[in-house]
């Protein structure tokens, strides 16, 4: 691997495959045994909630493949069991997106394509309102766009099946949410228009160059682009949770996802497809870097996102992750590049109980316990803080009010009764798991709040002060 810079009832008979030999300097056989009973116990754990139907999970580190195994049930219907070897495909959902920005990038390494191009050079149809809106900033999700799944006739328009130029003459009429560069909010509408200049650009439609240029190379051989119709051997269905438990999924036309969203895979390619992205397989050094180095707004705030990809401190450890959620399938990939440790959890539900849990309890049985926070002291006044902030997130106006509790800040998300009691780490700077918030101040008072979880970074303005 190349070094990174910096339910019940539905249960069916859980299988484990255990593959490989450990390798030099890691644990003796004993230890490993029970470090691999420790993972399948989880998996299993995870698949006794009634919320899940099944799942396919793989943990590798290094040349050492810890756990590869099916839990539960592909098919509720027929009580088919996951296969036992982790074969099943499922809906990856925005999984897809990494390989979207690596066929990007594949086409920056041709030089067919320019990072910093205005991106009406590829797609000179649509109409960006008299916005520069570089190509980059479709790969990070800070472009300002309006997503279309945000959009209230998407529920409409998911059901149908029509010209992909439908989509772009929808979103040319809906204002930019933000000016490019400024924020970030999670955006299908920009990897929905990455995939059509993929498209101009090679000359092949999307389809066809990802299994031509990336599944067929790597011999990806059970990954292909998802259809509502075709008969695929191995396909686990999908189901969405509801109150009276768990539903057969709701019907979703794929020349919708497309490329922000329409790939299906098993956890075996997956773990296939991170040995090779993240070894030099698949790009340039150089482009390999950009791929997943997050650019910085255009005023210099960092951000978590990279291209299709997002990079995160997990407990002090480096992650490269990402995850999916579409109709009746929730999946999740996390890659540790000091500890070449990669985890990858495809679930064929959705509902409250999806991947995420499971990951970072596999994480944490390879690699131990998370490392806590340590709070810092706050030696300036939490009343300068305390107020209402409001600005654009995905799909909404998202209002957080801030208060002071004794010597702590409680944060509430539109008067949510949940409450945030983010830590002190550091300058104006918060913290509450993968939430991050740091406050701004302008003119020696506090008129912002940046809200950064990762997938987005909303600029909150102060609406309690004038």
């Amino acid at each position: 691997m190349r070094t990174v810079p910096g339910a019940g009832s539905v249960l069916g008979l859980a299988t484990l495959v255990v593959m490989g030999t450990p390798a030099s300097g890691q644990v003796d056989s004993t230890d490993r045994s029970l470090l691999v009973a420790r993972l399948d116990s989880a998996a299993r754990a995870h698949t006794e909630h009634e919320m899940v139907a099944g799942v396919s999970v793989a943990v590798v580190k290094g040349a050492d493949t810890l756990l590869l195994g099916g839990y539960g049930l592909v098919d509720l219907e027929w009580g088919v069991h996951t296969p036992v070897d982790a074969t099943a495909s499922y809906e990856i959902g925005s999984v897809t997106k990494q390989f979207t920005a690596a066929a990007v990038m594949q086409l920056v390494d041709e030089g067919k394509l320019d990072l910093d191009a205005d991106m009406s050079e590829y797609l000179p149809e649509f109409d960006s309102q008299g916005q520069e809106v570089p190509l980059r900033r479709l790969l990070d999700h800070t472009s300002g766009i309006k997503g279309y799944t945000e959009m209230a006739v998407f529920g409409e328009l998911s059901m149908k099946d029509l010209p992909r130029d439908t989509l772009v003459s929808l979103v040319e009429k809906e204002a930019f949410e933000f000016e490019p560069g400024t924020a970030l909010i999670y955006n299908n509408s920009a990897y929905f228009f990455l995939g059509l200049i993929i498209e101009r650009v090679s000359g092949q439609s999307y389809e066809e160059y990802v299994e031509e240029r990336l599944f067929a190379p790597l011999v990806m051989a059970d990954s292909y682009y998802c259809s509502e119709s075709a008969i695929r051997p191995g396909r686990a269905h999908g189901y969405d949770g509801s109150r009276e438990g768990l539903v057969r999924k709701r019907y979703l036309d794929h020349g919708w996802p497309y490329a922000a969203g329409s790939l299906c895979s098993t956890a075996g390619d997956l773990v296939r497809w991170n040995q090779a992205l993240h070894g030099g397989e698949v790009l340039s050094d150089a482009s390999y870097r950009e791929m997943i180095t997050p650019r910085p707004l255009g005023d210099g705030t960092p951000i978590r996102y990279a291209m299709g990809l997002g990079i995160a401190d997990r407990g002090g450890r480096r992650a490269i992750v990402h995850g999916g959620g579409i109709n009746g399938f929730l999946s999740g990939g996390w890659y540790y590049p000091d500890e070449d440790l990669i985890i990858v959890v495809l679930q064929n539900s959705t509902g409250p109980v999806g991947p995420d849990a499971l990951g970072d309890a596999l994480s944490e049985l390879v690699l131990g316990p998370l490392a806590e926070v340590v709070a810092s002291p706050y030696d300036g006044s939490l009343d300068e803080l305390a107020g209402e902030y409001s600005g654009p997130a995905r799909g909404r106006r998202l209002t957080v009010s801030v208060s002071r509790d004794g010597d702590q800040l409680v944060v509430t998300e539109d008067g949510a009764e949940e409450v945030m009691r983010p830590i002190h780490v550091g300058g104006l700077t918060w913290e509450s798991g993968a939430t991050r918030l740091w406050f701004i101040r302008e003119g020696g008072r506090v008129t912002q709040l940046r809200l950064d979880q990762g997938g987005g970074h909303y600029v909150l303005r102060r609406t309690d002060r004038s």
